[in-house]
């Protein structure tokens, strides 16, 4: 009874004798929050606010008062506050939770610390060089703490660094190309994590942590099919579309088998967007347009039907 949700206990009741009061010890024990599970929500709601706003604030600092300041100032404020909460989080005794906090924010402000030098000194460099160093110099922390919002600032890192890569450096690169290699190492990156939980392996990545790479891998997919379309780039874009369209089919199947409904929601709302845009293609007249938007919404209720009636096979 340990996974029992408010749900199980209906269909049970419905089926049942079960006591009202049985019924009320179970809801207590199983659905209900108690005032421990509040408590522990409230004092992580609030450690995470309280940091954020002070790294907001440091950043809002140095905004407003950027024209009175020494240059050393400005660096050696940044580095003393990085080294004070690396020394907190190495001696002190607090929790592991709140040291992954502030390594956290320890890791937002090294990229505040190259910006700042970076705006001193001009060095000239192009802004992906400043996010690759951001990237390189929290990679320990990062694999070290195993702290699953610190992955995703990490994978957002590593995502901003290779676009402005293509913008600035890699002007040849063909747009297909860098859809292809966007797509595949999201891919890889939502693959390991995926494994990872399965296996039970070190790398923390929590559902939510998985859902937001699935969203964003879609939504790559999906945007990399909308510039292939519109832009009469189909040929070139032949490969891309091979490889979105076996990861949304893998998406759909692995929904269906392990009963993750953000997979057969996500991925078939993608594809009714590329079909959309398609038809919009072929026609851009006025009855194309009726014929989309009824599309559209006879394909959504489709889709909403039937993730209703998985739902109620997955409940039994």
């Amino acid at each position: 009874m340990a996974n029992i949700t408010r749900e199980d206990i209906q269909i049970i009741n419905k089926h049942s004798n079960w006591s009202e009061k049985g019924i009320a010890k179970t809801l207590k024990q199983n659905v209900y929050n108690t005032s421990h599970t509040w408590q522990a929500f409230l004092k992580l709601f609030l450690l995470c606010l309280g940091v954020s706003f002070i790294t907001f604030g440091i950043l809002f600092f140095f905004a407003y008062n950027w024209a009175d300041l020494h240059k050393f100032i400005k660096i050696g404020l940044v580095e003393g506050l990085i080294i004070a909460i690396a020394l907190i989080v190495l001696y002190s005794r607090m929790s592991q939770l709140i040291k992954n906090v502030l390594i956290t924010a320890a890791s937002i402000l090294v990229g505040v610390l190259l910006a700042v030098f970076g705006q001193i000194y001009q060095t000239g460099a192009n802004a992906y060089d400043l996010f690759l160093g951001w990237t390189l110099l929290i990679s320990l922390w990062v694999f070290v703490s195993n702290f699953a919002p610190l992955w995703l600032l990490y994978i957002i890192l590593l995502n901003t660094t290779f676009m402005l890569y293509t913008k600035q450096v890699a002007h040849d690169w063909s747009a297909d190309f860098v859809y292809t290699l966007f797509f595949v190492f999201n891919t890889l990156i939502a693959l390991i994590f995926i494994i990872a939980s399965k296996f039970k392996y070190k790398i923390h990545a929590p559902i939510w942590l998985q859902n937001i790479l699935l969203l964003y891998i879609v939504s790559i997919g999906t945007l990399g099919f909308l510039q292939g379309i519109f832009d009469g780039q189909g040929s070139s874009f032949a490969l891309f579309y091979t490889i979105v369209l076996l990861f949304f089919g893998a998406g759909i199947w692995y929904g269906i088998k392990h009963k993750q409904i953000i997979y057969v929601s996500l991925i078939p709302f993608g594809g009714i967007i590329i079909i959309s845009a398609f038809l919009i293609e072929l026609s851009d007249g006025a009855p194309m347009f009726l014929t989309v938007g009824l599309f559209i919404v006879i394909s959504i209720s489709l889709l909403i039907m039937s993730l209703l009636k998985l739902q109620r096979k997955w409940k039994g």
